[in-house]
Parts: C-alpha cells; structure tokens; sequence
C-alpha cells in the first residue's frame, strides 16, 4: 500500500470515526438499557425495554447524521443530514446505521454547494428567510428522494451484506479476519474497520439477539497484552522499560495504539498478533459470546460493562487466550532473534531508509519554520483525537510544568487540528494524512507516545526559547 492511499484511508476512516467517537456515550446508553431490561437482561422490565426499538431505529442513526453532516457543513450541514435520514429511517425495517453514514454528509455537502451557489445573488436583508426556505426545500427533496430511492438501494446492500456475513458465520472461518483486522490496525487503519464496518454490523446483530461478537473481532485487548507481556519479559532496552506502562494504557486504559510501535519495530510479531486474535474469535464463537454496544475505547473494564448476563465466562476467556496465544509466540520470536537483542524503540525510527529521510525532512522543516517564532501552542493529532495524542499531550504538559513553562499543550482528531497551532506532534504513520489537512504547519513525527526523542528535543528548544 503506497504511502499517499494509506493516508487517504485513514483521512476516511477519521471521517468515520469523528462521526461515531462523539456519538458513543449514546451508544453505550442503549447498550446498558438493552442488557439490563430486555426480557433476557439483568433486570426485565417490559416498560424501559420499549426505549430499545426506537432509540437504535430512530435516535442512533439521527445521531449519526447529525455529526456527519456538521463535519462537512457545520450546523446546517447538520440539520440538513438529519432530514435527509429521516427519509431513509421511514418505512425501513432495519437500523439504518450505514444509510445515515452516507445521508448524513452526502446532504451536507449538497447543501453547501447550493449555498455557495447562490452566494453571490441574494438581495440584502433576505439572508436570513433565503438560508431557512432553502434550507427547508432541499431538505424536502433529500428527504423524498431517500426515501423512495437511496432507503430501498441501502436496504438491499444491507441484505446483501448480511447473507455474505451469516455465511461467513456459518462456515466457522470468522477468524480469518484477523488477518485483515491486525496489519489494518498497525497501520493505523483500525477506525475504518471498527466504526465503519464492525460497529453497524453489530448494531443490527444486537438488535435481533441482544449482544454480537463483531463489536469484538477488531476490538480485543488480549492480543496486544500478550504482546507487551512479551516484551516487557524478554525485551531489552526501552522496549522492556515502557513495555509495562504499555500495558496499563492499553489493556485498562483502553488505547490500543500504544502496542502499535512495538510490532511496526519488530515487523514479523504481527504473526503473533493475527494468531491472537483468531484464536480469541474462535474463543467467542465456542462460547457465543458477545457484548451489547462497541467498547470504545477498547478497555478490558469496556469489555466487562458491556457483557450481557450469561456472556462474562466466554468473554473473559476469549481474551484470556488472545493473551495467551500472543504471548507465546511473541516470546518464542524474541528469544530465537539472531541477534538476540530486540531493537530500541527511539532506534526503530531509522531501522529504515525512508523512515529516517523521513525524520531528518521534518526536523529541518521545525528547524526553518519555528526558529524565529516564539512557540505558544503545540497540538498532539491522532486518529479520533481521545487516545494516543491525549496522553502525549499530558505527558508533554507535565513535563513543561516541572521546567516552569506554562503554553498551550491539547489534543485533537487530526482533522479538527486548530489553524493556531505552532507544532504538530502526530505518528509517523499518520504525517501524511496530516499534511493533507494542515499543509503549511510544521509536523514533528514519533514513535512513542510515552517517550520519544523527538518530542525532548522540542521541549529543550521550547525551555531554550522562553528560558534564554
């Protein structure tokens, strides 16, 4: 996959996530009330057991809409999405999650190009009754036209979909997405997988059944624990050191993105990782386990609030032997490594030549850009702008604050990174999809969110800066 594809993937799996991410406290709310008062629930009750239908038929998918939409055209577009779904929701017998992820800012943007459009030949003192009457005629029209036409298309790609997937079922060879799910997610691909595909997929299985094993076929904890566990026994180094501060930041913190330098320093563990993960999914299909909303982010606490009653012994287990599985061999490739010495994290940056070009591009690209510009704001970008760059973030402040520094340090989603911002601090896998939405903005690429050279060399240059 060449560089300049991957970086658009992820720009649209970060458009699906900015989506969802947001939405998720609302996801989660219908989950709990689905476990706890659904005739199989906790707590049964046939009068809280009527939220269920609507909220995942109506509420949900408006929901949806409504960010996607205000991510294309801000509020309007927001409004305009939401009346265009309503017309796919009307009259469909199935969650409309993938029709309001389409409608949604499909509406938005054919909203914002009519008011560009018309910009230019509205009478002064009519702005305001011209944006409300257009506002309200072409939300009719999308309304109609997804109602008589893109609601019926979408129905059936959904049909479609859900044949294919019983079939996949049936056969036993689910596992076999590992091996997309895990060398998608190092890639920082993950969102695209869970919040495009899994999550709606889940939603609707939910519905039916109370709880569905894909919101957990992309989401396991276990086989990242096992990998770190691995490497904080038999790694040497730094790998060995914040092996152990990995492992509380992914497995109960949830961030899964904290194991992702460890299998990109040390490509061949990625066997590990699709092992792990097809056996804990082999796991959860032997004990029909599954959980009533999509754990975000991916924590074992996560795991355990959503597990319906009766699922806790498969779902525990199929983490568990995720765990296990990756642990094994991750451990079995450290030990039989030629040099017998798994490489340095801050030293996995140059391990190749375009990686490192890469770097000394960037460092120069600081260097020209900021020497005679006080630095006043920094800004950590990561894909849903929650996890990774949140805890960059905080470490950086910290660190600033014991030197007496006091400027602006925030994380954000990638495309939501503010114009103001002097420094970027992102992945290096994601420096290209952030160049593609802050193009004359100095980027500083890592590799550990935890403790990375790069990032000490911007706060030497930031002491030297306010300190000199």
């Amino acid at each position: 996959m060449t560089t300049n594809i991957r970086a658009k993937i992820q720009a649209f799996g970060g458009f699906l996530t900015a989506m969802v991410i947001p939405n998720m406290g609302a996801f989660i709310a219908w989950g709990f009330i689905t476990a706890l008062f659904i005739p199989t629930g906790w707590f049964p009750n046939e009068a809280f057991a009527k939220l269920v239908g609507p909220m995942v038929s109506s509420l949900l998918p408006l929901l949806l809409a409504y960010a996607g939409g205000k991510l294309v055209y801000d509020a309007r577009g927001g409004i305009a999405g939401t009346v265009g779904t309503i017309g796919l929701i009307v009259g469909a017998n199935i969650p409309m999650f993938l029709g309001a992820m389409i409608m949604g800012p499909l509406s938005a943007y054919v909203i914002k190009k009519f008011d560009k459009a018309i910009k230019n030949h509205i009478p002064s003192g009519f702005e305001m009754l011209i944006d409300n009457f257009s506002l309200g005629i072409v939300g009719l029209i999308l309304c109609l036209l997804a109602n008589s036409l893109i609601g019926p298309a979408v129905q059936e790609a959904n049909n479609l979909i859900s044949i294919v997937i019983k079939v996949l079922v049936s056969t036993g060879i689910l596992p076999i997405l590992a091996l997309i799910n895990e060398p998608a997610k190092v890639l920082f691909l993950n969102n695209v997988i869970d919040q495009g595909v899994y999550y709606p997929l889940g939603m609707q299985d939910a519905l039916d059944t109370g709880k569905s094993i894909y919101f957990m076929v992309a989401s396991n904890p276990g086989s990242g624990l096992g990998l770190l566990l691995a490497y904080a026994l038999f790694g040497q180094g730094v790998s060995k050191s914040t092996a152990p501060g990995a492992i509380i930041i992914h497995f109960f913190g949830g961030i899964h993105e904290m194991y992702f330098p460890f299998v990109l320093m040390k490509p061949i563990t990625i066997i590990s990782m699709i092992c792990g993960s097809a056996c804990g999914i082999i796991t959860f299909q032997l004990f029909g386990a599954g959980l009533v909303a999509g754990p975000s982010p991916g924590s074992i606490f996560a795991y355990l609030a959503l597990t319906p009653k009766g699922n806790f012994l498969g779902v525990i287990a199929g983490v568990f032997v995720a765990a296990v599985v990756s642990f094994l061999i991750t451990a079995f490739i450290l030990k039989i490594s030629k040099t017998n010495k798994d490489e340095d994290l801050n030293e996995s940056i140059v391990r190749t030549k375009s990686m490192k070009q890469e770097g000394k591009n960037i460092l120069t690209d600081i260097t020209n850009n900021t020497s005679q510009k006080l630095i006043t704001f920094v800004a950590f970008a990561c894909d849903a702008g929650m996890g990774s760059s949140a805890m960059g973030a905080s470490v950086m402040k910290k660190n600033l604050d014991k030197l007496g520094i006091d400027i602006r340090v925030e994380h954000f989603a990638i495309e939501n990174i503010p114009t103001e911002a002097d420094i970027i601090v992102t992945h290096k896998k994601l420096v290209d999809r952030t160049r593609m939405v802050v193009k004359d903005k100095p980027i500083i690429a890592i590799e550990n969110y935890l403790k990375d050279p790069e990032v000490t060399k911007l706060i030497e240059k930031i002491e030297q800066q306010y300190h000199k």
